[in-house]
């Protein structure tokens, strides 16, 4: 069966929002078992049959506008057309679903107070602190004031240990980021990329920020992890208006 996660945000009754976990399809180890990406070794006949179960399920109004993610700060507006090459899926057209996939990197649902915008973003560390987030919302047409954001699952502070390089990258492009590093073994930071997403949102001026609690790194047996098992499947987080 298939287990989903529900934002815990107040959006209007017209946006519809859910990630996926790993439990409920058809593919077999390592991508065990409802893998929705295609890019990551896995047979593309169950990973077909899992998103045609995920459509069902949902009762999507249509199969969800897959896109091909660089780990860039590109948005593209679904409805527009064009190169799907980006980290960003906009649309203000009923009917029209956006995805991204994740597997410890942050999924970002955003929707406007009146629900006639939605967008999903895909905020690993590179494109967190490339710009991603500002990206994505410079090019929706709604104010940012009027924006609700989730922060679905992705990895955890006491998960994600990274180098100097990465962050001082942070500290040097955005503001009072040594606030979610921790130090951790020599020359080694644990952070808080949730935490880092989460700044950025409220520095753009987003009214309302949520975010799940769940560690992608430490429950197994609910998600993927690419730092945990490298060959893995991938989770999908979804938005789309009613």
């Amino acid at each position: 069966m298939i287990k989903l996660i529900e934002p815990g945000w107040s959006a209007p009754a017209t946006v519809r929002a859910v990630t996926t976990t790993r439990a409920g399809g058809f593919s077999l180890t390592p991508f065990d078992s409802l893998n929705l990406a295609l890019h990551v070794g896995d047979n593309p006949d169950h990973v077909a049959q899992n998103r045609v179960l995920l459509q069902q399920v949902l009762d999507l109004p249509a199969e969800p506008c897959w896109i091909n993610q660089t780990h860039g700060i590109h948005a593209v507006t679904l409805e527009q057309g064009g190169s799907r090459d980006a980290d960003a899926a906009i649309t203000r057209q009923p009917g029209t679903v956006a995805v991204v996939m994740t597997a410890d990197c942050l999924p970002i649902l955003v929707c406007n107070r009146d629900g006639t915008e939605v967008a999903a973003i895909h905020a690993g560390w590179r494109g967190l602190r490339a710009g991603v987030i500002q990206a994505t919302l410079a090019s929706m047409a709604s104010v940012n004031e009027q924006l609700l954001a989730w922060i679905g699952p992705g990895i955890s502070q006491d998960n994600f240990e990274v180098g100097e390089e990465v962050r001082t990258a942070f500290v040097d492009s955005i503001a009072r980021a040594e606030g979610f590093f921790h130090a951790n073994r020599a020359g080694h930071w644990l952070c808080d990329l949730a935490g880092l997403a989460e700044s950025v949102l409220l520095a753009q001026g987003v009214s309302e920020v949520c975010r799940d609690p769940g560690c992608t790194y430490r429950d197994a047996d609910r998600f993927f992890s690419y730092r945990r098992n490298t060959t893995t499947g991938r989770l999908a987080s979804l938005i789309w208006i009613t």
